[in-house]
């Protein structure tokens, strides 16, 4: 691979960006519906893309958009922790304990709704690949980055067009969250589930005003840390260098752990397992070592009073850079013919993934949330099927003037929530323990973890004190 391929590939992705911003400024029904420029870049790019009619780049070009998500994903999770006050354990309970419990429902279900579903139907009729039980968490709740990341490790254990899958799952999720959401939205408001508050804006008014933006923009990541008390004020020390400068440093260090974290799994994995053992450790993708490997940066960072080298505002920056880049090359790039080999068993996945976060926000909401169980249960619906900016616009929608409290909730849960699913050690992890255990073991642990979500949830329910 040239360095000249790396450059044109990179002209290329912006030109697009450049066509997928001007698109979506020019046709209205694009932002109505929240469709994020890099995800309309990304389809733009599948038009002139490696396997569409009209290629127009030379092959090593679309080599380099192939490797690029599986790098630029460990950027973006490298920066989530990276910047941010982290609160107290006790903070972190009472605010985000019912916005947690319902966002692993959610999650750990469609773990156990694909298991099912590829054990007794997809497997025995079609011989479905085991793995693509996973698709539905990785596709609706990881969404398309954790999709793209996610892309080697499927190649890895046996399902080569797990990242196309993903991405195409991904895409569903984040057009069904809005249509299917707008529509309860406006069921909810019919028959009074909305509440009746009246109240003035509070800080929750400048996330809802970014709900529009791309889920890793700077505008949404640094308004959700200003919402829940997490962005840092104090101003950033001087130094002989460009804050942006630092702040990749940090980032850049924060991978390097994460490669790190994996060699050492992979030395201990060997020691202890064999080399069996290692080669399904070797399957665990960087991006969530990275994002411990932030994590323990910033905790040094706050340590040693040195936190303010690291700026959210930066830090979000570099995220929605990585992120943007990355759905536009995975979108651009994605294998179409291997999307026609698995369509049916797809489109049953994803009917019934829809069906399952359907049935938890109009079964369970009211039970978990006490207090506007509609506006908190529509904020992790929209998250949970598509991505955050779709959480984000149907809480605008259900909670325009930021009269509830269910912002507050919702930005904290993320501190919580991410690391594990939607993109975390569990996401990484599951296709793991699938090839380790088999799919009846799998479905019945997914099963378990579900019914103890619920139970959580439930309970939470019960304690007006983490309302």
């Amino acid at each position: 691979m040239k360095l000249f391929d790396v450059l044109v590939a990179f002209t290329g992705l912006s030109l697009l960006l450049l066509a997928g911003i001007t698109l979506r400024r020019k046709l209205r029904w694009l932002r109505q519906l929240g469709i994020p420029e890099a995800l309309v870049a990304g389809l733009i790019g599948l038009l002139i893309g490696p396997f569409s009619p009209w290629p127009i780049f030379p092959e090593s070009v679309y080599a380099v958009w192939a490797q690029t998500p599986g790098v630029l994903i460990s950027l973006v999770f490298a920066t989530l922790f990276l910047g941010q006050r982290l609160p107290s354990p006790r903070e972190l309970w009472q605010r985000a304990a019912g916005q947690t419990a319902f966002g692993m429902t959610l999650g750990f279900g469609q773990y156990l709704v694909g298991g099912v579903l590829v054990w007794l139907v997809l497997q025995p009729l079609f011989g479905t690949n085991p793995l693509m039980a996973c698709l539905i968490e990785v596709g609706f709740e990881g969404g398309h980055g954790t999709a793209a990341g996610m892309g080697d490790t499927f190649a890895e254990l046996g399902l080569v067009s797990g990242e196309a899958l993903g991405l195409a799952m991904a895409t569903m999720g984040v057009v069904s969250a809005v249509l299917i959401g707008s529509t309860l939205v406006v069921i909810g408001r019919g028959r009074q589930w909305l509440g009746q508050r009246n109240g003035s804006a509070t800080s929750a008014t400048l996330l809802q005003r970014a709900a529009h933006s791309d889920p890793m923009s700077a505008e949404v990541k640094l308004a959700r840390e200003e919402a829940a008390g997490l962005a840092g004020g104090s101003p950033v020390a001087p130094v002989t260098i460009d804050a942006l400068t630092v702040n990749l440093a940090l980032a850049g260090g924060a991978i390097g752990l994460g490669v790190l974290f994996k060699e050492g799994l992979l030395q201990l994995g060997g020691a202890l397992g064999g080399e069996a053992t290692a080669a399904l450790l070797d399957a665990i993708p960087v991006f969530p070592l990275a994002m411990l490997g932030g994590l323990v940066v910033q905790l040094v960072l706050q340590w040693r009073r040195h936190q303010d080298l690291a700026s959210p505002v930066v830090q979000a920056s570099v995220g929605s850079l990585a992120m943007d880049l990355l759905i536009t090359a995975a979108m651009a790039s994605l294998n179409l013919p291997m999307l026609e080999e698995n369509w049916l068993p797809f489109l049953l996945l994803a009917l019934a993934g829809l069906a399952w976060n359907v049935s938890v926000f109009v079964l369970l909401g009211r039970l978990v949330f006490r207090d506007h169980w509609f506006e908190r249960a529509i904020a992790d619906f929209g998250q949970g099927t598509g991505v955050t900016a779709t959480g984000l616009l149907l809480l605008r929608m259900a909670d325009p003037r930021g009269s509830s409290r269910a912002m507050e909730g919702f930005s904290f849960k993320q501190l919580v929530f991410e690391p594990f699913l939607g993109g975390g050690l569990v996401t990484a992890l599951a296709p793991i323990a699938l090839v380790s255990w088999g799919l009846p073991l799998f479905s019945g642990v997914a099963l378990l973890l579900t019914v103890a979500a619920i139970s959580f949830g439930l309970w939470i329910g019960r304690q007006p004190d983490l309302q």
